[in-house]
């Protein structure tokens, strides 16, 4: 099993975070500590929104990185 993010920017266009990708995890809780602590870096990148993928089968989003006011 592998958990992967696939980024895109707050209209729905893919974003290329660059080495900030992230790589497959082997659970998904390691995924989601993964962008818990990474958040704010792909947001300065250009990365809007994320969807949570298993296997390349989409989990859950669109998920927001725009920080609440």
């Amino acid at each position: 099993m592998s958990w992967t993010w696939r980024f895109e920017t707050a209209d729905g266009a893919p974003a290329d975070p660059g080495e900030l990708s992230g790589a497959d995890f082997s659970a998904q809780g390691d995924a989601e500590s993964w962008l818990g602590e990474i958040w704010r870096e792909l947001a300065d990148k250009g990365v809007g929104q994320v969807y949570l993928l298993e296997d390349g089968r989409e989990v859950y989003g669109p998920m927001s990185l725009a920080a609440q006011e």
